[in-house]
């Protein structure tokens, strides 16, 4: 049997997680030729690179993104160990860090991490939002488990994650009481001039949208645009225009903001996303997210 040196799996955990050899020479109080000298040993062992340059830094191989995701439980089991052993409370949950899309809706975003909360064991979930880009760089950095959005990696991204898709869905638009009744008739063709609330043009479904108008000739009146989807329902469920939302969500919708459905667009599709550091899901909270949101959010729509 072959043992695995557990110092040489040490000196790689920091590097991955300092980014760099020399920060871990930091950390470590070791000189830079010792710790290159254990990661070779340690690749011999594992039979395959862990490391790749990225720029002044590094970055993980596949092989070593397997590596460090064991390196933390073993550490974490050990540390675990240490508290026992002097008394220290055990037990502690199990942590699920996920960075959701800035663009994403709220109910949407409930819907798809309810199942975490969920779980029979003990999950603590830390849930930041922020632009896809940042949120890909944190996930590269091995600081969030998970990216929600509503888009994948565009090929020739340098960050090295595996896309799974959760569903898709035609895109419902809702109004107050009002308006819907005006509107319901003749849908699609009666938003010609009538008046719209739309998400701002650097957000995908609205270019689908305005692609969608141009191809059939409708000229609504965009009376607002909004970054925040929530704003964007708020002002809506005043009555100031009618407004998009994923036909997935539509009766969470129509009951939280008080409006009415007006009709779906199904040649535009909404479509969602889990991004991962790894090719297989394996974290019990992000399976649960995947399985609910194919066989439940996105029941009967063609997930591809």
């Amino acid at each position: 049997m072959d043992w695995l040196n557990y110092h040489h799996l040490l000196y790689f955990w920091v590097v991955a997680r300092e980014g760099s050899i020399a920060r871990a020479c930091e950390s470590l109080h070791l000189s830079q030729p010792t710790i290159s000298n254990q990661l070779r040993k340690l690749e011999r062992a594992v039979g395959g690179k862990v490391f790749e340059r990225a720029g002044r830094g590094l970055s993980l191989t596949e092989t070593g993104r397997l590596l460090f995701r064991y390196a933390e439980e073993i550490f974490s089991l050990g540390r675990e160990l240490q508290d026992a052993v002097r008394g220290r409370p055990t037990g502690q949950p199990l942590r699920f860090a996920v960075g959701v899309a800035d663009v994403l809706p709220k109910l949407i975003v409930f819907r798809l991490l309810r199942p975490a909360f969920q779980l029979s064991d003990t999950i603590h979930t830390v849930c930041s939002e922020g632009s896809f880009e940042e949120l890909l760089e944190r996930l590269a950095g091995h600081e969030l488990d998970l990216v929600l959005s509503d888009s994948p990696i565009p090929s020739g991204t340098r960050v090295r994650a595996y896309n799974h898709l959760l569903g898709s869905c035609g895109v419902a638009f809702f109004g107050t009481k009002s308006l819907a009744r005006r509107l319901r008739k003749d849908f699609p063709s009666s938003l010609d001039n009538a008046p719209l609330l739309l998400p701002t043009r650097a957000n995908t479904l609205r270019r689908a949208l305005d692609q969608f108008f141009d191809e059939n000739n409708l000229r609504p009146r965009v009376i607002g645009e909004f970054q925040d989807s929530a704003l964007l329902k708020v002002f809506g469920q005043e009555g100031l225009g009618v407004f998009p939302a994923p036909e997935a969500i539509r009766n969470e919708v129509e009951r939280q903001y008080d409006v009415e459905y007006v009709g779906t667009i199904d040649k535009i599709r909404e479509t969602f996303f889990a991004i991962s550091a790894e090719r297989r899901l394996k974290h019990p909270a992000v399976v649960a997210i995947s399985d609910i949101a194919r066989k439940q959010l996105f029941l009967g729509d063609d997930t591809g």
